[in-house]
């Protein structure tokens, strides 16, 4: 049995004992996709075998991948992901070296680019070497490669007790076939091929003299795939690219655009949406946004739900297919060492050996507490969103399901709690599930079952949705029961929650029913669902904009002055984007508009640091004149709520909400970005029709209008 612990939660405690050389910064690894494998290596192209890989249904196939020129590392010029997240470039140049004419090379004479890209399962590299010193040279090049095959969780930090079995691997003078059998019987392959013979090949390490002429170039070819598909080659090579960049346009063509006045702004903007379409993968039941690469680079229930909300007025397609899949993944037994019962959405999915042979839970894994109600809220915001219900006819099976879930695991205390059904599960099952994110104001970890305030909130919603959905089904007992919950359980949050003294909501209550009496981040997301009274509300709102909070970047998890707050901790203190938008639109919903677009600057100017991608989380260190924010040592990038946020937080800006059950879009006190004057949604699905939207800043307001040949078709209606 995997021994496994809550340190898997926190990947930098995970990696804190492997290998020194282990990458530390994020935001200079670089990351590709495609299905269900993705490739994380350093700005050298080069994979070291720590957190890094290429990975195949959960599973690293590939654990160093590392070249040499002269027998030495290279130097570093640059590196960069084209703009689509297609191709991975890194510009390189040679130490000083020998050649094997016995010549000096000295530094800076060779150029060496590095081109990847992925696609089906397999790693397509060009690398061409290019002589710009005087004289012709033939130099070595040395690939040096490794597949430990070892299960994303082991790569994260978890023992086994017993592996399977490695075989030697299989030459050739064109490739190498690397094997493992597991010990669920399936076999793993990984083969890596070259378009040039190989004059020394090992099970290790590949050499190459490569006669480059001066002013001359040598280019070939590397794959590494499951099998043998052909030799490499410049044509197969630019077949895998066209593919691969005509899928990711296809991907990025669903739902409305964005383009606005600032272009600085609109880099943040579309590095954003590409983000979203490489992590979204194209599942049976429709497109589904993985949650993060690497560590969580698998469909999550919660990370689906909530990017879903983030791009649903943009492109409700997404939502759609989240929807449909969670749907067809709902619990129907009960199980304590999945945590699953009837009715409960999932949380997370596996393919990994580990998974398949029950070392752990997380196959198919049901401990998210909040995972049920969002999924509901989320499938009531898309029926108000598109007005589209035929599909809401197909769902209604599932959403009575989940809400009959709640109701019995909130039947002994009114709220709905978590505690974990067995050992191997997780200790915390909201949002910030480390093990040590719920506690007392005196640092004592409560006991459960435990009710998080924001789950109350999203059961809230859930009801309130449902019983307007239900009155346009026609099924008014159970829209009166539905409406009766949502008001009983915003009067128990109100009444149970609220501490005057703070003038603040407690994190949560313990099996006693004790509060946990910690200012967190997550009352705001009471205010994203509408919860609180508005006089609450604005208390509430005032303290997260304060600086025990709101860290000049975004706003931290938990107020500064908390027993366990630690800018550096996962859950403690850090900033999470997504956590921030969601208070962001919390803050939108009881009318704090223009602090909210200091918020959003804040965002951006984060985005802007991180070389237009904001990663998972990073520190909650306060703003200081000149510095920059300081990103947390293995956070995923991209990560898709992450990327989200820019869109939830425009919304929020925008005051824009659209009608689907009426055709309507609906524009309440509008803001623009600071710096930007003008911004176009182009494309912006309203039922049958698409239209264009302004928004135009002029003096100290903000104006809306329609542009385009459906206009007519759609009211614009604009509060200022």
């Amino acid at each position: 049995m995997a021994q496994l612990d809550e340190r898997k939660l926190d990947p930098a405690l995970a990696l804190a004992s492997l290998d020194d050389t282990a990458p530390r910064e994020p935001h200079r690894q670089f990351a590709l996709k495609h299905g269900d494998c993705f490739a994380v290596a350093d700005a050298y192209g080069d994979i070291r075998g720590a957190g890094d890989g290429f990975f195949r249904d959960d599973t690293r196939v590939l654990s160093e991948f590392r070249l040499t020129v002269g027998g030495r590392p290279t130097s570093l010029l640059g590196a960069s992901l084209s703009q689509d997240n297609v191709l991975f470039t890194t510009n390189l140049t040679n130490l000083p070296i020998e050649n094997l004419e016995g010549r000096e090379v000295p530094q800076g004479a060779v150029h060496i680019e590095r081109v990847r890209l992925l696609w089906e399962n397999r790693l397509y590299e060009r690398v061409t070497i290019s002589n710009y010193s005087q004289q012709d040279s033939t130099i070595a090049l040395s690939l040096h490669f490794a597949a430990d095959f070892r299960d994303m969780f082991e790569v994260r930090g978890s023992t086994r007790a017993k592996r399977g079995t490695v075989h030697e691997a299989e030459t050739s003078t064109g490739s190498v076939v690397l094997r493992y059998e597991g010990l669920d019987k399936l076999v793993r392959v990984s083969v890596i091929s070259f378009s040039h013979s190989a004059d020394n090949l090992s099970a290790g390490r590949a050499d190459f003299r490569l006669a480059v002429p001066k002013r001359g170039r040598q280019i070939f070819y590397i794959e590494a795939g499951p099998d043998v598909a052909g030799q490499p080659s410049r044509q197969r090579f630019r077949a895998a690219a066209a593919r691969a960049r005509f899928g990711m346009r296809a991907k990025r063509r669903h739902g409305a655009t964005i383009h606005s006045s600032g272009r600085v702004f609109n880099d943040w903007v579309g590095r954003a949406r590409a983000d979203v379409a490489l992590l979204t993968t194209e599942l049976e039941t429709g497109p589904y946004p993985y949650a993060g690469i690497p560590w969580f680079s698998t469909a999550f229930g919660r990370d689906g739900v909530i990017s879903a909300l983030q791009m649903l007025w943009l492109n409700p397609g997404l939502a759609r297919g989240v929807l449909a899949f969670l749907a067809q993944h709902q619990a129907t037994e009960t199980s304590p060492f999945s945590d699953s019962q009837p009715g409960k959405i999932m949380h997370e999915t596996r393919k990994g050996e580990m998974a398949a042979l029950l070392e752990l839970p997380f196959g198919r894994y049901y401990g998210g507490v909040d995972t049920t109600p969002l999924y509901i809220h989320l499938a009531c915001a898309y029926a108000n969103r598109t007005g589209d219900m035929a599909f809401m006819d197909t769902l209604w099976p599932s959403l009575c399901a989940a809400a009959d879930w709640i109701e019995e695991a909130s039947r002994l205390t009114g709220f709905l709690t978590y505690q974990r059904a067995a050992d191997t599960g997780l200790a915390n099952q909201g949002w910030k599930d480390s093990f040590d994110s719920v506690f007392h104001a005196d640092g004592r970890i409560p006991k459960g079952p435990i009710a998080l305030v924001e789950v109350q909130g999203y059961v809230f919603a859930a009801f309130k949705g449902l019983a307007e959905l239900a009155s346009r089904r026609g099924e008014t007992e159970k829209a009166g029961h539905w409406a009766e919950r949502a008001e009983a359980m915003r009067i128990a949050v109100e009444r149970h929650f609220w501490i005057e003294d703070l003038g603040f909501y407690a994190l949560a209550l313990d099996g006693d029913g004790n509060p946990c009496i910690v200012r967190t981040s997550n009352a705001g997301h009471l205010l994203y669902v509408g919860l609180p009274e508005a006089g609450r509300a604005e208390r509430v709102a005032d303290q997260l904009l304060a600086a025990p909070f709101h860290s000049g970047w975004g706003l931290r998890t938990v107020a500064d002055d908390a027993i366990f707050f630690n800018p550096m901790s996962y859950h403690n203190g850090s900033i999470w984007p997504h956590d921030t938008a969601i208070c962001g639109a919390g803050l939108a919903r009881y009318g704090v508009r223009d602090d909210l677009v200091r918020l959003m600057s804040g965002t951006f100017e984060s985005a802007v640091h991180f070389n237009m991608r904001l990663p998972e989380l990073f520190c909650g260190f306060t703003r200081a004149p000149g510095e920059a924010p300081i990103a947390y040592p293995v956070a995923c990038l991209p990560q898709a709520w992450s990327a989200g946020s820019v869109f939830m937080l425009m919304q929020a800006c925008l005051g824009l909400e659209i009608d689907g059950w009426n055709g309507e879009i609906h524009v309440d006190r509008p803001r623009l970005p600071i710096g930007i004057d003008n911004l176009t949604i182009r494309h912006l699905g309203v039922g049958a029709n698409a239209v264009d939207l302004t928004f135009q800043r002029v003096g100290d307001r903000v104006g809306a209008f329609l542009a385009s040949r459906d206009e007519g078709k759609v009211p614009l209606i604009v509060r200022t």
